[in-house]
């Protein structure tokens, strides 16, 4: 196992808590550098990690640095060219979710990690938890039978992130909620599922929040007022080349009793639901409908995502997160908001 020069585009929120510490744990990688537009974003970083070199231009960063590993963690509009860049200045890339703004700027990342020959591992945090492996293992040892449907979603009653900020400017993230927190309960519905394509989308948007100014409708530091344009929120109806079909809904704000993450799975031998992080099986035994509760509480993870990535490119392990699986997500989201605003539904 080598050492590692690691770099991170970006010093926000999912940089602070998530990339940045889970590579800094790492006997085997050294983190060098940040960069990012915000001199305060990168004080911080500064403060915290005191041994890094800072840069408010990220090319300057990799053409200095000359970096192993590369994190994206900027908004979506920038993920498809700063991942270009990074692997053709010698990089891998572990870009945050979503992968890009669409299936095209997937594309494009896909085919230069294959030019540049280097790794490229999409963030979907989910697939690194003990119960989406142990559910992964159920399924493969025929528990559930032949999956033919899934129910998901991630509705908040009162979660818009920040009025003003990237995530409700269409033009940074490419929309609201479907493509923020969508991406993660779709995807582990279509993982659970062995990713297949979408066939078909029906769906509809809707922003009746733009203009509430309650104390409860968002959160973060970004300011209150400025630019909402995308969806508070989406639902759909999906057909898959496999034969499945699956339904989501999603929200930033929606008034409903509670906020709900969650995906279902519907199987001829059994069913499995995962809502709020608590899991269950509906199944059958000795002609007794039965109902088990497994628990996943393991004191250490069955798989560390950063673990995962160098094992990655080092040849180890097969990519669980990979890029290809991601260009599915956008394709469906990206029929998804055409669906909406068409008012049909969208083939391929």
């Amino acid at each position: 196992m080598g050492q590692y020069r690691y770099a991170c585009i970006g010093a926000g929120g999912i940089a602070k808590w998530k990339h940045l510490p889970g590579y800094n744990e790492l006997e085997n990688v050294e983190v060098v550098a940040v960069s990012d537009i915000s001199d305060t974003a990168l004080a911080a970083m500064k403060e915290k990690y005191p041994k890094i070199n800072i840069y408010n231009d990220y090319l300057e960063m990799l053409d200095k640095e000359k970096p192993d590993i590369v994190s994206v963690c900027t908004p979506n509009k920038y993920h498809r060219q700063m991942t270009i860049d990074a692997m053709a200045a010698g990089a891998h890339v572990h870009c945050e979710k979503p992968i890009a703004m669409n299936e095209a700027e997937a594309v494009d990342m896909i085919n230069a990690s294959a030019k540049y020959n280097r790794k490229l591992m999409v963030g979907l945090n989910n697939r690194f938890t003990n119960e989406a492996f142990f559910i992964r293992d159920y399924i493969s040892n025929g528990n559930l039978g032949e999956i033919y449907h899934a129910r998901c979603g991630w509705r908040r009653r009162r979660g818009i992130p920040g009025k003003g900020g990237w995530f409700t400017q269409k033009a940074l993230s490419g929309g609201g909620p479907l493509i923020d927190l969508g991406v993660h309960m779709i995807d582990l519905s279509l993982y659970m599922m062995d990713s297949p394509e979408p066939l078909s989308v029906s769906a509809a948007t809707y922003r009746k929040f733009q203009d509430c100014k309650t104390r409860n409708m968002g959160f973060s530091d970004t300011p209150s007022e400025g630019i909402f344009d995308v969806e508070d929120l989406a639902v759909g109806f999906v057909r898959l080349n496999s034969g499945a079909s699956l339904n989501f809904e999603i929200s930033f704000a929606l008034n409903t009793e509670k906020e709900d993450f969650f995906y279902e799975l519907f199987g001829t031998k059994g069913g499995v639901r995962y809502s709020n992080s608590k899991l269950e099986i509906f199944t059958e035994i000795n002609d007794t409908l039965v109902n088990l509760y497994p628990d996943t509480n393991y004191k250490k993870k069955a798989l560390n995502e950063f673990n995962h990535f160098i094992a990655v490119i080092e040849g180890r392990e097969t990519n669980i997160s990979p890029a290809d699986d991601a260009r599915k997500m956008m394709k469906l989201i990206g029929a998804a908001y055409r669906s909406a605003d068409e008012g049909k539904e969208i083939t391929f």
